[in-house]
Formats: structure tokens, C-alpha cells, sequence
């Protein structure tokens, strides 16, 4: 069975796991900001080396230092020499607005209705195989994840909401699933889990996880993939509220 992902491990897996197709430094720039807008990667961070980076997103070194650099021209990292210089963090510089808006442009209405299809058929399936699969000591463990995750804050709850859906993928004891669960985390995550910026949300989310958890323990298949998919529904559902808004802006005079 795949370990329980704990802390802050499963955001931190989902940003730095492998690239899918060609390894760009604009892609591995973008997952970067993206976990820098999140919160994911907090301001002073130190980020991995670029040899490390390069290993980790499965690209050059020469690809992940013009990434790096791309990020240091946008006053999103700063790097430092000596003993203990590296690469940091610094998410001051960071227009949160400004990015969010870049990415809806940047996807159709129908591919972000796509993606939703797939990250709810993975998630879906993640939790109906938990719910057979998992003991009654891990559904307390999830539980307990869920009571520790602050929903008072945009920043927590997307924490929350990425290590939740990473935790339920472990229960399915498919380490498939896992992998798949962290790159669409990766992929779509940031944008999903957008509806968080809002406390109403924050609180259905809340409640969508505490219903999975109550499938897992009655050993209800079908009632946690329902409650996950529907979660992520209404998650898609706002998320095309926002880009029509966004493009309502956009064609105004």
C-alpha cells in the first residue's frame, strides 16, 4: 500500500513531480508560479537545486536554470551565493490577480470542462477503491487531516483540498492512481480549487470532505465517489462562472 502522504509532502509532490511531454522550460516555470501564487512554496523558501530540479521534473539542468532565471527576472525568486545561498522564494513579487487571470485565458471553456472530467473519473475512482480498501485507523487518520486544516484561509484550505485528494489516492492502494492524482494536482490543481478564494466555498468543501470520510467508514463505494465527483463539479462549475466573468471584463468598452 502506498505510504500516507503526510504535512506538507503532498502539495510539495504535486509541484515537483515529473513533466509530462516536452520538458520546456516555460512548463517548469509555470508549475513553479503556479506554487508560488498557491502558497504551496512560501515567500523565503529555499527551492531545490538546479541539478535537483532538473532530476525532479525529469528535464535538462540547462532547462531548469532558464527557468529559474525567467522566475528571477519576474521578481519571483532571488538567488544568493556563498555557504547558504540557493535559490528562495520571494512571493512579494507576485501579482496573484494578474496570474490567475493569465491561466482561465489561457484555457478554453470546454478544455477546462475536460480536465474536470478526467482529475473527477481519477479522484472518483480513488475514493471508491479507498472505501474498500481502507482501515478504520486510516479513515481516523483522515479525519484528522481534515480537522487540521485551517479553512479561515484561502492559502490553507487549497493546502488542504491538495493533501486530502493525494491522502484518499494512498487509501486506494494504487500507486497508479497516486502518480495520476499528483500530476493532475499539478496540472489543474491550481486552478480547480480557484472557488477557495471564497469562505462559502471553503465551508462546502469542508463538508464535501467530511462526507467522503463518512463513506470510507460505512464502506460505501459509490456514496465517496459521488461526493468526491460532485465536489469537483461544483468546483468546475464556478471556475466557468470566473472565466466568463473574466472575458465579460475583457470585451467591455
Amino acid at each position: 500500500m502506498p505510504q500516507s502522504i503526510s504535512g506538507g509532502a503532498a502539495t510539495h509532490a504535486a509541484v515537483f513531480a515529473p513533466l509530462v511531454g516536452a520538458g520546456r522550460a516555460e512548463a517548469v516555470e509555470q508549475r513553479l508560479t503556479d506554487a508560488i501564487t498557491l502558497g504551496v512554496l512560501h515567500d523565503g523558501e529555499r527551492l531545490p537545486s538546479e541539478t535537483a530540479l532538473a532530476r525532479q521534473f525529469g528535464v535538462a539542468v540547462v532547462t531548469a536554470r532558464e527557468a529559474l532565471e525567467a522566475l528571477r527576472t519576474r521578481g519571483l525568486v532571488t538567488t544568493r551565493r556563498g555557504r547558504d545561498g540557493g535559490s528562495f522564494v520571494t512571493s512579494g513579487g507576485i501579482s496573484t490577480g494578474q496570474v490567475i487571470a493569465e491561466r482561465l485565458r489561457g484555457h478554453s471553456r470546454a478544455e477546462l470542462r475536460d480536465l474536470g472530467v478526467h482529475y473527477a473519473a481519477i479522484a472518483g475512482m480513488a475514493a471508491e477503491l479507498a472505501a474498500d480498501r481502507s482501515s478504520p485507523e486510516d479513515v481516523s487518520d483522515l479525519a484528522a487531516t481534515v480537522a487540521a486544516i485551517d479553512t479561515s484561509s484561502e492559502v490553507g484550505a487549497r493546502r488542504g483540498a491538495g493533501r486530502f485528494a493525494l491522502e484518499v489516492a494512498a487509501l486506494s492502494q494504487s500507486a497508479r492512481l497516486v502518480r495520476e492524482q499528483i500530476r493532475l494536482q499539478s496540472e489543474f490543481g491550481p486552478l480547480l480549487w480557484l472557488c477557495l478564494r471564497e469562505q462559502d466555498y471553503r465551508e462546502a468543501n469542508r463538508a464535501a470532505q467530511l462526507a467522503v470520510i463518512d463513506a470510507l467508514g460505512a464502506v460505501d463505494p459509490a456514496a465517496a465517489r459521488l461526493r468526491t465527483t460532485d465536489n469537483i463539479r461544483q468546483a468546475v462549475d464556478w471556475l466557468i462562472g470566473a472565466k466568463a466573468d473574466l472575458e465579460s471584463k475583457d470585451t467591455a468598452p
